[in-house]
């Protein structure tokens, strides 16, 4: 990516307040800046902010996606935890705080444990672990998916 790197992720809602609290107290990530139509919260080294979806009309010369309530899903982030028990143990505990239990975690063909749970928009998220390597062979998975 010549000439840009990936900076962080924006997730539009009608109602930021809301959506905001989730991050912040459901998934444990803390606000560096909060405004009436905007939070932006720590993602680590890459940004992760909420912002009030009626807020891009104006700057996007009133495109017709931002007008409206979205319908299905549109963004899917990835949480990654040590290992198989610490997935089930953190989804148990996202849950118990108010996440949209979708799938509990289970084995996937992929070589992952994975769950998938929502925040009150909708939006779908998977909270995974690498399975452990078999006995003397490879995942076959990306180096980045492996922790």
């Amino acid at each position: 990516m010549d000439g840009m790197r990936f900076e962080g992720v924006t997730l539009l809602t009608d109602d930021v307040a809301g959506m905001a609290r989730f991050y912040e107290n459901v998934l444990g990530f803390e606000v560096t800046e909060r405004t009436d139509d905007y939070v932006a919260l720590d993602g680590g080294d890459k940004r992760l902010a909420i912002f009030q979806r009626s807020g891009r009309s104006d700057v996007t010369h009133d495109h017709a996606a931002y007008r409206g309530s979205r319908g299905a899903p549109t963004v899917e982030l990835n949480f990654i935890c040590a290992n198989p028990a610490a997935v089930h143990a953190k989804y148990a505990e996202l849950v118990a705080n108010g996440a949209i239990g979708i799938a509990e975690p289970v084995e996937q063909q992929w070589g992952h444990v994975a769950g998938f749970f929502a925040d009150p928009d909708g939006n779908i998220h998977s909270l995974f672990a690498v399975m452990p390597e078999p006995r003397g062979g490879s995942t076959g998975l990306p180096s980045l998916w492996l922790p």
